[in-house]
């Protein structure tokens, strides 16, 4: 079992919890014994007082130094009615080290005096002061040796910790069982199904069922199950579109070889001398022309992965000029002012090829929107430096968007801004500005016109491709 496992964790966190429990208990009942043990001795000295007031404080040498070997004290003192009185005597083999009153001794120094004679090998000769018992006098002393105590506590200690760790070591093993009962073997199972469905995530079967007992690890399983079921339908639903995409790549394929060939066809008609052929066969040019760059986008549109953008410096005023210059409208087109409002200094970070067809397709957009109400209008271009990086604006007099493009303006197919159009346009653009690791955003769509900002971070890193 490895440490770095929730079970090894676990394990090692209960065997820390056990040895903390096993101090918690062994240091209060080595102090608890050594006060036992002191009261026992207090006890015992004046049971063996009461033989010699019994007698008119007359007793044999040898049946004091018996009942002081049965206390285990070498002398007892009592005071009785304001008297201190030595009772029981006999020769002490050294001086006292020192004295311990058990009457009014706070716990902390029960705890403390009792490591400092386990920590202490030697014997030494203590006073113990106490109360008799049954209020057989005032106060009651004895001498005593700290050898046989320090044996004796060490050998409860040991019963204590022996005991203690048995105790300890079940409740340990019980305790971890269980954990594993409840915890680690349910999270192994969710482990498990999510490794399975891993392996085939379209495979409906390897949804993980919810069946756990606990209200946290069924949370759980219901919100995996919950993903599991969205993800497969996601994945279902993306193959359906890869298929239906492959599907209309190849129509638009064969449908534009087929209006090439009628816009040939077409071409020759517009020298037939029928007039009525002649008013027509503009119009038809216009619509299979439309056709077959509907087509062509569509194909270019699903092949297409843009490369990562090469960055350079340039000036964006040169930029912007060459846009305007190739979206100028025909003469007979409704007239359309271009208003430029850039700095001729002001120099970007940006690939140029890309960054040119982005401002493109946004021109193109308000030129068109522009000449499709027949009326004069106004494109303006502006741009600027922030502390960021740098903005772009093009905004334009025209009608405005349609409410349709507005709810799918970025999204291809879904997004087109005018009557035919594929909504490609903004969806390539937005792609190009991400690809810069910049955004491109529609600022305002009304009676009065529609803008669009588009920002370019001064640093950034360029999105990761799949190989």
């Amino acid at each position: 079992m490895a440490i770095n496992t929730l079970s090894g964790r676990f394990l090692i966190l209960t065997t820390m919890f056990v040895l903390l429990a096993e101090v918690l208990i062994l240091l209060p009942g080595i102090a608890n014994f050594r006060e036992d043990y002191l009261q026992t001795r207090l006890e015992r000295a004046q049971i063996a007082s009461l033989a010699l007031l019994t007698t008119d404080q007359m007793i044999e040498p040898d049946l004091e130094e018996e009942l002081l070997a049965n206390a285990g004290v070498f002398n007892v003192v009592l005071r009785r009615d304001a008297i201190r009185q030595l009772v029981l005597s006999s020769p002490i083999p050294q001086q006292v080290a020192a004295s311990y009153d058990l009457r009014e001794t706070p716990y902390w120094k029960l705890v403390r005096d009792a490591l400092a004679v386990l920590a202490d090998p030697s014997n030494h000769v203590i006073r113990v002061i106490g109360d008799p018992v049954q209020k057989g006098g005032l106060v009651i002393e004895v001498t005593m040796e700290t050898g046989p105590m320090r044996i004796a506590m060490i050998e409860y200690g040991l019963r204590l910790l022996t005991l203690s760790a048995a105790l300890s070591v079940v409740t340990a093993i019980l305790l971890f069982a269980l954990v594993r009962q409840l915890m680690v073997e349910p999270i192994k199972r969710v482990v498990a199904h999510m490794a399975a469905y891993a392996e085939a995530p379209e495979d409906a079967r390897r949804i993980i069922a919810p069946e756990a007992r606990i209200v946290e690890l069924r949370v759980a399983e219901d919100a995996l199950a919950s993903m599991q079921r969205q993800l497969t339908s996601a994945l279902k639903q993306k193959e359906r579109l890869a298929q239906l995409g492959q599907a209309v790549a190849k129509i638009s394929h064969d449908l534009r070889n087929i209006l090439t060939t009628a816009q040939l066809f077409a071409d020759r008609m517009e020298d037939s001398d029928d007039p009525g052929v002649q008013r027509a066969a503009p119009k038809l040019m216009n619509s299979i022309g439309r056709a077959v760059n509907l087509c062509e986008t569509t194909l270019a549109f699903g092949r297409a992965e843009e490369p990562p953008p090469t960055l350079s410096r340039f000036m964006l005023s040169g930029l912007v000029g060459e846009v305007v210059e190739g979206e100028q409208p025909p003469a007979d087109a409704a007239q359309i002012d271009f208003v430029t409002d850039i700095a001729p200094n002001l120099v970007i970070r940006a690939d140029h090829e890309q960054l040119y067809r982005v401002i493109s397709n946004l021109v193109r957009n308000a030129r068109q929107a522009i000449e499709a109400t027949g009326k004069p209008g106004t494109i303006e271009i502006g741009a600027g430096e922030e502390p960021e990086g740098w903005w772009i604006r093009v905004q334009d007099t025209g009608p405005g968007l349609p409410v349709r493009a507005r709810e799918h303006l970025f999204q291809p197919f879904s997004g087109g801004t005018r009557k035919g159009g594929t909504g490609l346009g903004l969806a390539i653009s937005a792609e190009l500005v991400r690809g810069h690791g910049g955004r491109l955003e529609l600022v305002r769509t009304d009676a009065d016109g529609t803008e669009f900002k588009l920002h370019l971070p001064r640093e950034f890193d360029l999105p990761e491709r799949a190989a």
